[in-house]
């Protein structure tokens, strides 16, 4: 990876806890860490433009490798001229590996010392993913900050399991970064280990000599308490460069979110504030609500008066309410507007308490207010 197209420009550590502000420098343009980014599986986030994307703040989207091989397949994404032009979004972009499905799919995935084995999820065709199939087909995609193949560990497994998944891992990202040719993508590697200490240990230490430009904290988010998710991200953080940057993969509640801040986490990312929209559930300044109960149908008042997001300003409770006992898609569409700006807006928040010197006061604030209830 070219230096000059990619990397972390540390601004401020907060004295009190390990919370960084910085510029991740990408070749898409520059982008405010720590951040929140809003996941766009097939290349889009559901219901959202690319527009309404960059509308509410939003730096870098996340895109799926093993979606987008499925469907509409790399080729056309590269003859397209890559994701962004495919999409339409000039911002940075990243893609998993395809390391998450492993997990996902266990039930027809068969994992060897080559690859992952997975079962087409449209036809049933055999599909062989392995750590240099990969990186090509994020090359093809063409996304800013791409990720090494792993396997995400399951929550709980045994020492044995964890050791040998942790291990096939680390040679995985050595097969993968000897794979990896364009200068104008960074590759993570990601760093597994499951619940324990010397393995969360072993792995970083053994991809921090291998100088990726970013290291990812996987295997977290699937299942586990909060404080083994956490002790997991300090586990592999301490023995991670303090000049790259770091992704904790698929937290997307404020607990988490914070959580991971403090810890020293600089991009974040899960699809929870699109989905639970798409049900009806909202974040607000007022606490978490669900839109589709009765009270709100002569509700007239905006969605969150503290909130300066397109729903906020345009329409009201009663309007939203509508729409979801219509089950119309625009009712959707302003609902994740509304909850990716929310949680952009709190990570926002943080970047400035950072640079201020009270992060922890104002964690504690959020967490107060909004409460620290999973999935918000």
């Amino acid at each position: 990876m070219n230096p000059d197209l990619f990397h972390l420009e540390i601004k401020h550590i907060d004295k009190e806890t390990g919370a960084r502000y910085g510029i991740l420098h990408t070749p898409h343009g520059d982008v405010e860490v720590p951040m929140f980014m809003p996941v766009g599986t097939n290349a889009t986030v559901k219901c959202l433009s690319p527009e309404e994307i960059k509308s509410v703040g939003a730096g870098v989207i996340l895109a799926n490798t093993y979606h987008l091989h499925l469907r509409p397949g790399e080729d056309v994404v590269k003859k397209a001229g890559g994701v962004h032009r495919f999409m339409n979004y000039d911002g940075p972009m990243l893609t998993d590996s395809g390391g998450f499905q492993v997990f996902s799919l266990q039930k027809t995935r068969k994992i060897t010392e080559e690859g992952v084995e997975f079962r087409n999820i449209y036809n049933g065709d055999k599909d062989m993913f392995t750590p240099e199939k990969v990186i090509q087909i994020e090359e093809d995609i063409g996304a800013d900050i791409i990720m090494s193949f792993d396997e995400c560990i399951p929550y709980p497994v045994t020492y044995e399991y964890a050791k040998h998944s942790t291990e096939r891992t680390i040679r995985w990202a050595k097969r993968g970064l000897a794979a990896h040719k364009r200068e104008d993508q960074a590759l993570f590697g990601i760093v597994q280990g499951g619940e324990f200490q010397d393995l969360r240990e072993m792995c970083a230490k053994e991809l921090a000599a291998l100088d990726f430009p970013g290291y990812s904290i996987g295997g977290t988010s699937i299942g586990e308490p909060k404080d083994v998710c956490f002790q997991m991200v300090e586990d592999a953080i301490r023995f991670l460069p303090q000049d790259k940057p770091r992704y904790l993969m698929g937290v997307g509640s404020l607990d988490y979110i914070l959580g991971g801040i403090e810890r020293g986490v600089d991009m974040m990312d899960c699809v929870l504030p699109t989905r639970i929209a798409r049900h009806g559930a909202l974040m607000t300044s007022q606490g978490r609500i669900n839109i589709r109960k009765a009270q709100y149908k002569e509700d007239f008042t905006p969605l969150d008066p503290e909130c300066d997001c397109y729903t906020c300003k345009h329409y009201t409770k009663a309007y939203l309410h509508h729409l979801f006992m219509c089950n119309e898609e625009f009712g959707k569409r302003l609902n994740s507007i509304h909850n990716i700006r929310f949680l952009i807006k709190v990570v926002e928040g943080a970047r400035k308490a950072i640079q201020e010197d009270h992060f922890k006061e104002y964690e504690e604030e959020i967490l107060r207010k909004y409460g620290d209830i999973r999935g918000f």
